[in-house]
């Protein structure tokens, strides 16, 4: 029997992207509405809140992750602060706060025009795509 291995290392273009950060500005629309989500207010829905802060993630790393590879989104702790009205601006940054092997963790903050609407966490991993869609295609089979 062999020992499992070491996780691959984590790409050199993407360590030293730790302390980068980057943002997206969104109009809140109908669709993003928790109207659409099983509520009945037409605020910014906490789902679409989440989803804008992996945009933003990603945007970090930009076109540092290798050809062959992918992120994934892992885990997210995350506080909704409050409502943001349907035909406000929500901006949402995300910095790369830690690289440890082939896991990315990122600090994620969203303001719209009355203050902070979102703190936390996201987690994503540097994976094969391959791997990745092979696993899906056994899994969908």
């Amino acid at each position: 029997m062999t020992a499992p291995s070491a996780p691959e290392p984590l790409v050199a273009g993407i360590d030293s992207l730790v302390g980068t950060s980057a943002q997206l500005v969104h109009r809140v629309t109908e669709r993003d509405a928790a109207t659409n989500w099983g509520n009945d207010l037409p605020v910014l829905a906490t789902p679409v809140l989440l989803w804008l802060s992996e945009i933003a993630a990603m945007k970090v790393l930009g076109t540092a992750v290798p050809e062959g590879d992918m992120t994934v989104g892992l885990a997210h702790d995350s506080a909704h602060l409050a409502p943001t009205p349907v035909g406000d601006d929500v901006t949402v940054s995300a910095t790369l706060s830690r690289a440890d092997d082939r896991k990315l963790t990122f600090d994620v903050e969203a303001r719209d025009s009355h203050g902070s609407v979102l703190r936390g966490r996201h987690t994503r991993a540097l994976i094969d795509r391959k791997r990745f869609t092979d696993k899906l295609s056994r899994r969908t089979a």
